[in-house]
């Protein structure tokens, strides 16, 4: 019992003389990837969280679906030029959202909210629909930002009250 005694003093003594001796040490972790695409997806449109008022239950009935909340993705760093000689210029992208889907071509959601969906439309009102990739759009060098609307709307099921949540994947193609 006495060895063991010394022992785990002596441990924690050196253990706190070794901390003493890096006080002016730090350490930084990094993470990223290096890529060959067109574009960057700027790292605040990467994960958002979108918070949709409360919405009654006779807005739906009496209107359809409740009102339009942007949602913005930016592409940043965009190059024309590929990485690998002899291919093509880049010219194009196309946008894909996927999740959850329910009837009418919508988003679907979870919880205990009934009778609804998520409807993405993008600047010039095109909808899109889970799996199916938008219209596509023009590159152009250094940044861009696209805009969308989330908007929740009925999607013909019986109507019924509560919290709902979903995710929506979104991905780009570059040709």
């Amino acid at each position: 019992m006495y060895y063991l005694l010394i022992g785990w003093t002596l441990y924690l003594g050196w253990g706190s003389v070794s901390l003493a001796a890096n006080q002016g040490n730090g350490r930084v972790s990094m993470q990223g990837s290096i890529i060959d695409t067109a574009c960057a997806i700027d790292m605040v449109s990467r994960y958002q969280v979108i918070e949709v008022m409360t919405l009654p239950l006779g807005q739906i009935m009496r209107d359809g679906r409740g009102a339009k909340v942007p949602l913005g993705i930016r592409l940043v760093n965009c190059t024309l030029t590929p990485s690998k000689p002899g291919q093509p210029d880049w010219s194009s992208f196309v946008v894909t959202f996927d999740g959850l889907s329910t009837r009418g071509n919508l988003f679907g959601i979870g919880g205990g909210a009934e009778g609804i969906g998520i409807e993405i439309a993008d600047a010039n009102g095109v909808v899109a629909i889970p799996g199916v990739p938008m219209p596509a759009g023009k590159l152009k060098e250094g940044s861009i930002q696209l805009d969308y609307t989330l908007s929740l709307v009925g999607n013909k099921d019986t109507l019924r009250p509560g919290n709902y949540q979903a995710s929506v994947r979104f991905k780009l193609d570059y040709f």
